[in-house]
């Protein structure tokens, strides 16, 4: 096809170099439009919360698959001491994976303070976990700061209750230091959230490299808290030194 041909850009199989911004830009949703990547990134993170579809434990099976697993390891599930076990996994499934099919969002009640526009921090938060990887726990301390956005604020007793769901489930550390983070931040709209997660994973303690209390810190920082100033001052609170 020669280059002068009157037939739309978009038919020709030919397009002339000094056209190509005008081409590229057409076809390419720019930042701010609906079906921009970015912005259906956004709608995804406001839409969805892992965890929620859940079906109930079904104790018969998790009694038959504790049995199986039992043998395959060459145990044998009938003698005295891990006769009873298949019963307990059962019973103690829906206890460590409580998370599973709660929304996190619901416990983050929000209130309005007076003068409330300095940094909250909530910090040595305990919880346990479920690595999804070696079905093997992980543990240890999570910290959140915040800082209000027009004296919205929530209870320091919420954002416990807000972390103890998200912790309950299997998943990686990784992921739940963002999904903290990110689910906060779409609930309250804070001017900033800093969400510091310290564990230990028995993943790593116990097979593997057998690194017993090894820890592993992992972080995610959103709005002011990307600033080096703001990230430094929680730090420091985090470690509890004066400022």
């Amino acid at each position: 096809m020669h280059l002068s041909s009157k037939r739309p850009l978009t038919q020709c199989r030919l397009i002339r170099y000094w056209d190509l911004p005008r081409v590229l830009n057409a076809r390419i949703p720019q930042p701010g439009q609906r079906n921009h990547p970015r912005h259906r990134q956004r709608l995804r993170k406001r839409c969805r919360v892992r965890g929620l579809q859940r079906r109930e434990v079904d104790p018969e099976r998790v009694k038959a698959a504790v049995r199986e697993l039992l043998e395959a390891a060459g145990e044998d599930p009938s003698r005295a001491g891990l006769k009873h076990t298949p019963q307990a996994v059962a019973r103690m499934l829906p206890e460590i994976l409580a998370g599973l099919g709660r929304d996190p969002r619901q416990v983050l009640k929000t209130y309005t303070a007076p003068n409330q526009d300095e940094m909250i921090l909530v910090k040595d938060i305990p919880f346990y976990s479920i690595c999804e990887h070696h079905l093997l726990p992980f543990f240890g301390k999570a910290h959140l700061a915040y800082i209000p956005r027009e004296n919205r604020i929530t209870g320091f007793g919420d954002i416990v209750r807000f972390i103890d769901i998200l912790t309950k489930r299997p998943q990686i550390q990784e992921r739940l230091t963002t999904e903290v983070a990110d689910i906060f931040n779409e609930v309250l709209h804070p001017l900033g959230v800093m969400v510091v997660i310290e564990a230990e994973h028995l993943c790593v303690t116990m097979r593997g490299v057998k690194k017993p209390g090894t820890l592993t810190l992992t972080s995610a920082m959103r709005g002011a808290f990307r600033q080096a100033k703001t990230r430094a001052e929680a730090l420091s609170l985090m470690k509890g030194l004066r400022l």
